[in-house]
């Protein structure tokens, strides 16, 4: 049996096994003020989503260092998630660690290309440790509402292994994007709303890790454009970026949790989880991927596309912004 259906069918019966146990420990979140729930619910799905994800992993056999590096570090952070329900660590601690791992993968991946001045070499290290532990960050913040995460996850990663399909010899980038979609798509057999399981930080940070790291991968390998990973990642970089921004802007305690992002205020507009995340999954389809696709047959035209993506997504941002 293919490792893509086996990952897929471990998610779904990992997570149902996950229910019972966390709800006979009583690995549980309650509702509060800044919730989008409103029902005690089981979380730390990550974990069982990733395992599975890991099985399929290791029966394909034969990856190239980089992808044994990317999901090395896709389990020290879903370990450290788990080690945060369980002992709540310090922000410090976590942001170091996001850091560290975000640092790593930087000078792992970026090794290879041989840049020969420097500075240029250091300015990309950075950069490229910073959109990590961006993108880690960020999927955690837009991890509010039952099954947007994990649709994010399953779309951007199935474009991504289209666009990677049509590459010479990177069948193992398609593969992984393929696995990572598959036990996610099986997680939100119990995560979407009404949810029966939440992700946790156990699985959207490592999530967004390993997003990021394929990302910058797939450009650095020239094997699918950075601007197409922007753009099938628009809504929620869109977002998270935009709420973090008006929050600081407006002398907000912006470390705090909220609920303020756009996703969370059409939730409550609407009355609804799933309109929300069904909405997403027509923008991604109907309008990001035809344009990240139009970047991976005319690159030069990059820029324009990537601008053209946005726009209305920022436009939208701002409206929503006065719904409350």
């Amino acid at each position: 049996m293919s490792p893509i259906i086996i990952s897929l069918i471990l998610s779904v019966i990992f997570c149902g096994v996950y229910i019972q146990l966390a709800k006979k420990w009583r690995i549980v979140d309650h509702p509060n003020e800044r919730s989008s729930h409103q029902h005690p619910t089981p979380h730390g799905g990550g974990v069982p989503l990733l395992l599975a994800f890991l099985i399929g992993f290791l029966m394909v056999g034969h990856w190239a260092n980089p992808y044994l590096w990317l999901v090395s570090g896709t389990f020290v952070l879903m370990l450290l998630g788990v080690l945060d329900d369980i002992r709540s660590l310090s922000v410090r601690l976590r942001f170091g660690v996001y850091g560290l791992v975000g640092l790593s993968t930087a000078v792992f991946l970026l090794k290879p290309v041989g840049v020969s001045a420097p500075f240029i070499e250091l300015a990309m290290i950075v950069a490229f440790a910073f959109a990590i532990v961006w993108a880690l960050n960020l999927y955690n913040f837009m991890d509010g509402i039952d099954g947007i995460a994990a649709i994010q996850c399953v779309l951007a990663c199935s474009a991504a292994a289209f666009l990677a399909s049509g590459q010479a010899g990177e069948i193992q980038y398609s593969m992984i994007c393929v696995l990572l979609a598959s036990a996610q798509l099986g997680f939100l057999v119990w995560n979407w709303a009404p949810a029966r399981l939440f992700m946790g930080d156990a699985g959207s940070i490592p999530t967004g890790y390993l997003l990021a790291g394929l990302a910058g991968y797939g450009a650095i390998e020239g094997v699918v454009p950075f601007a197409c990973w922007a753009i099938l990642l628009a809504v929620f970089i869109t977002d998270a970026s935009w709420t973090l921004m008006w929050r600081m802007y407006s002398g907000q305690k912006f470390m705090q949790a909220h609920r303020l992002h756009a996703y969370q205020r059409l939730s409550r507009h609407w009355d609804s989880h799933r309109r929300v995340v069904l909405f997403l999954v027509v923008v991604n389809v109907f309008w990001l991927f035809p344009l990240a696709y139009a970047v991976s047959q005319w690159p030069g035209n990059a820029l324009y596309l990537v601008i053209l993506a946005y726009f209305p997504l920022v436009i939208g941002m701002a409206k929503v912004r006065k719904l409350t």
